[in-house]
């Protein structure tokens, strides 16, 4: 698959994305929200096979602004992990619960995590941060904290329709900024802490736990032409993720973790890695 052909995998699979959505719902806003998000990510895609130092900054002001501040903060819609288990119980197939099925359940065996690399509104504040490539291993026992917000923001959940108050519409939009807040004040202290911008994505963020079935599947993941590799590991060297793309070779290991931020494939001197 040439390198072209990848961002416009993603463009087409928003696209239908979108037209299904806008068809099966009878809802207009459908075919924007994907329309908008498909279009933002292929933009950050091209200019980062063009290159570009800023692409992926680009994509995820575009996606992570327009669903923190227009459908979080001024349409009240919470798009965090509570929010989709909240709109699970109540049964609508909306907000959340489409995003979270699109972008982080079903989305991923196309797209793998792309959507941590282009679109997170968490990420396009800490890859802004100075620690782009991690000084050190990702400690695997602290990858089980990631549970804790999962777990958590369920049993907040259970516990907010057992109690059922009567704003409760009100207390997922708190629950949404309040939380916002802590994960960005604990994502820039870990990246701080560990000299590593994703240390957040590594250690707190519930998503990845999500997105790692789906994921290992991924159509599109970094490729390596054998052939070519010289072995100068320049490709492990780049990683934000700290994945050692040299010896895992696209195994699904590499594609659970892997956020096709490109810098492995712009950095190979021999042309030997692709998506």
């Amino acid at each position: 698959m040439k390198k072209i052909n990848f961002s416009f995998i993603i463009l087409l699979f928003f696209y239908a994305v979108a037209i299904v959505l806008w068809k099966a719902l009878d809802n207009i806003f459908y075919l924007f929200n994907f329309a908008y998000i498909g279009t933002s990510v292929f933009v950050g895609i091209y200019l980062m096979q063009k290159k570009n130092k800023m692409a992926r900054h680009i994509a995820q002001f575009l996606v992570g602004s327009y669903m923190f501040f227009y459908l979080g903060v001024l349409c009240n819609e919470n798009m965090q992990i509570e929010g989709f288990w909240y709109y699970l119980f109540l049964g609508v197939f909306e907000a959340a619960v489409i995003h979270y099925v699109v972008a982080k359940i079903v989305g991923p065996l196309v797209f793998g995590r792309g959507w941590c690399g282009y679109a997170c509104w968490t990420a396009m504040i800490l890859d802004f941060l100075p620690f782009h490539v991690p000084k050190q291993e990702e400690n695997k026992k602290l990858t089980y904290l990631r549970f804790i917000p999962l777990i958590g923001s369920f049993i907040f959940v259970v516990v907010l329709f057992w109690i059922h108050p009567s704003n409760m519409e009100r207390i997922m939009w708190w629950s949404f900024l309040i939380g916002n807040t802590v994960y960005y004040a604990l994502g820039i202290s870990l990246a701080y802490y560990f000299k590593d911008n994703r240390a957040f994505c590594k250690y707190i963020c519930p998503i990845s736990l999500i997105q790692k079935i789906p994921s290992s599947f991924a159509l599109v993941h970094i490729k390596q032409d054998e052939e070519k590799c010289v072995h100068c590991k320049k490709c492990d060297k780049v990683c934000p993720m700290g994945i050692n793309i040299s010896e895992t070779k696209g195994s699904k290991e590499q594609r659970s973790s892997c956020i096709l931020c490109g810098e492995c494939v712009n950095a190979c001197p021999k042309k030997a890695l692709h998506m």
